[in-house]
């Protein structure tokens, strides 16, 4: 699952890069452990002759934005002298002259590389440069989130396993539960947001508290996410900042969630959705 997760995370962010840049090819991979990449994911390559080729921090252009932590760019890469050139052959094949590498880096660890490059030894402007960057620091962000997933999923299963067995648990669950429905509108892979959402399900009915005579309430998935910051205390502005959305929205989904609910006031909101079985 994590690997295929990432091939997501990585076609996502070359496929915008390429659309965005105008590079006509773009390339990366993840590492595999500490000092090597395997370039897995390819968009405008015209050969295979980069694909599964392995990285070694240091070597080449990729190893050493690696081993730096750093972006780093050559104008002409045959005939550069500030790189080794373990991949000539690789590079050749494709015919890439100009190239830059972006190491993707999460919590202070390199996580792969990405690169951008022409077909002509030109110098690469600061838009192009940056918009490598930016592509990197795009899966960056998506491999945070899919590591704050994949923790929260595990602490919501032990929530749900047996949250009375731990005097004050019904609080964690209601906080793994907020935390994980907040990933989920960030979280690319369509399995993992659906694996997610089952968990948040399981989280919300782990107290069996929905009352059998209660009509059926059906809330859209963000009028869910804002009343759970509600049942936390967040206020309409709290709200919006954690979820990625204006405050004006925020009372939107609110009062159409208040409004399914029978409820006249956030209080009351926060107990019909527990009582409903919406949520833990």
């Amino acid at each position: 699952m994590p690997e295929a997760v990432d091939a997501v995370e990585m076609q996502a962010a070359l496929s915008r890069l390429r659309r965005t840049s105008g590079l006509p090819v773009v390339f990366g991979g993840l590492l595999s452990d500490a000092r090597h990449a395997r370039i897995a994911e390819l968009n405008g390559a015209q050969t295979s002759a980069l694909r599964g080729l392995v990285i070694s921090a240091g070597s080449g252009l990729g190893g050493k934005a690696i081993a730096l932590s750093r972006p780093c760019a050559v104008t002409d890469y045959p005939a550069s002298r500030h790189i080794s050139h373990e991949y000539d052959a690789a590079v050749a094949a494709e015919g890439l002259r100009s190239v830059v590498a972006a190491p993707v880096v999460v919590r202070r660890a390199v996580r792969g590389v990405l690169y951008g490059a022409l077909r002509t030894p030109v110098t690469l402007g600061d838009r192009t440069f940056d918009a490598v960057v930016a592509a990197a620091r795009d899966v960056e962000q998506s491999l945070a989130v899919r590591d704050s997933a994949r923790q929260l999923l595990a602490a919501g299963r032990e929530r749900v396993s047996d949250p009375d067995a731990v005097p004050g648990a019904w609080e964690d669950v209601r906080e793994a539960h907020r935390d994980l429905r907040a990933l989920v509108p960030k979280v690319v892979d369509p399995a993992l947001r659906d694996e997610l959402l089952e968990v948040c399900g399981r989280l919300a009915s782990a107290s069996g508290a929905k009352e059998s005579t209660a009509r059926e309430v059906r809330l859209a998935p963000r009028e869910v996410d804002v009343v759970a910051c509600v049942a936390a205390g967040a206020t309409n502005a709290a709200a919006a900042e954690r979820l990625g959305l204006r405050p004006e929205t925020v009372k939107g989904y609110l009062r159409s969630a208040m409004r399914k609910l029978g409820a006249h006031t956030r209080l009351e909101a926060v107990v019909a959705a527990r009582r409903a079985g919406l949520l833990p």
